[in-house]
């Protein structure tokens, strides 16, 4: 096995924390432990101020140690902690390496000892009263520790000591409780400063977003909506809300649809806390991808876009359209959410664009005319007579006409009256 240890002193709780600086400890150790779980399922808490990580089978997936440990820098010095990593073949070894920041990284258990017995005693969970006789012993490091018979170090400090002892050097098995993740992503961030531009909030989102990031991997999971709160010194809260068009787990993308969204926004007053939360998890199962540029690519590049434009124009001006069952064209098609699937109406061959208000053409010997040009039917009539039940009585009949020039016009004449354009094929 390989495990690696994460020890962060900033998560080092204050000697008498008040009940509200207990809970934003808390939240804190658990976002990070949320994080961990982009690199692998098998992640516990130890103690106030630290992760440890089984990795033995992320190792391939990461392309490696090195590569692995890159990231894991890499994400954490986005989230602001300055942490100190160790491995080894045990658990407890790569906890203490990391106590004693040795940031060495050992892979095979014949190495644990020459690693573990220079390590100072301090680094050893026990009360004060062990550590005053350990010194008062003379004993300095754990290999001093064990050069003393074994059965008077259990008897003076207790065989739990022993045991842990013996749990590092891969002597005795070690037992693991492993963190479990919410069932859905929520978490705040209370800001050092208060920050009075949209834009400059997008620096103190990334640590956020990063620990969504980790969220989404362990659960193998995508987000559909995120809600995002900017908390001000006075409520109500700012409140933005982020719709994707399909679900995704693209952090990079999903920061620059909240870039678009910031940009957008006036801050009534300045910022002191934020909150990332997302509900609406949906399973994922990866996207089908192709070699070359093809249907299957610009399927993908779509919802990126259609996100994109709600983003950055307003949700309310980027729109779907979807059919109803209504013969009457004007309102065979209305606005919908996208996504939404139409129903599968077909009256007949009709035209993509309609005008907004049929336009009335000029008539000779009873044929119509468009532009001072006379036009030729070449299909129809489709006869539409309806809309009794509303009292928007339609009675017309329908042909598709060719200018001179080959375009195709949707025209319709009523009984008995003037010929008029309703729309223009493609």
């Amino acid at each position: 096995m390989q495990w690696l240890a994460l020890y962060c002193p900033q998560l080092l709780s204050a000697p008498n924390p008040s009940p509200s600086e207990l809970a934003a400890h808390t939240q804190s150790l658990q976002a990070l432990a949320i994080w961990a779980g982009r690199f692998t399922p098998n992640v516990c808490v130890e103690g106030d101020c630290g992760l440890l990580l089984e990795v033995s089978n992320s190792l391939k997936l990461f392309g490696g140690l090195t590569a692995l440990l890159r990231i894991l820098r890499g994400d954490l010095e986005a989230m602001g902690y300055h942490t100190q990593l160790a491995g080894a073949p045990t658990a407890r070894a790569a906890w203490w390496l990391a106590l004693a920041n040795q940031r060495r990284f050992l892979n095979d258990v014949q190495h644990l000892r020459n690693a573990i017995f220079p390590l100072p005693l301090e680094i050893l969970s026990c009360d004060a009263k062990t550590h005053i006789l350990l010194r008062n012993l003379g004993l300095r490091s754990i290999g001093d520790l064990l050069k003393l018979p074994r059965e008077g170090i259990a008897r003076r400090c207790g065989q739990p000591f022993l045991n842990a002892i013996d749990q590092a050097l891969a002597l005795q098995p070690e037992a693991h409780a492993y963190f479990q993740p919410p069932p859905y992503f929520d978490l705040r961030l209370e800001l050092p400063a208060e920050i009075h531009s949209a834009e400059a909030l997008l620096f103190a989102f990334k640590r956020l977003f990063v620990q969504l990031g980790g969220f989404l991997s362990a659960r193998m999971a995508a987000v559909q909506i995120l809600e995002i709160d900017l908390e001000h010194r006075e409520p109500p809260a700012t409140s933005l809300r982020i719709g994707l068009v399909e679900p995704s787990r693209d952090i990079d993308h999903l920061m620059h649809l909240l870039r678009e969204r910031l940009n957008r926004v006036q801050l009534p007053q300045p910022v002191r806390a934020l909150r990332l939360s997302a509900h609406e998890i949906r399973q994922w199962g990866g996207k089908p991808t192709s070699f070359l540029h093809d249907e299957i690519a610009q399927a993908q590049e779509l919802p990126a876009l259609i996100e994109q434009l709600r983003a950055r124009l307003g949700p309310e001006k980027v729109q779907g359209l979807a059919l109803v069952a209504e013969h009457r064209p004007e309102k065979s098609g209305v606005a919908c959410d996208l996504g939404v699937r139409s129903m599968a109406v077909k009256f007949g061959d009709r035209p993509f664009w309609l005008l907004e208000q049929p336009q009335r053409l000029q008539e000779h010997e009873s044929g119509p005319w468009h532009a001072q040009r006379p036009l030729k039917l070449v299909a129809g009539p489709e006869r539409i007579r309806c809309g009794w039940w509303d009292g928007n009585i339609v009675w017309r009949d329908y042909f598709v006409a060719q200018t001179e020039d080959l375009a195709l016009l949707w025209v319709y004449r009523e009984p008995g009256r003037a010929w008029y354009l309703h729309g223009h094929f493609a």
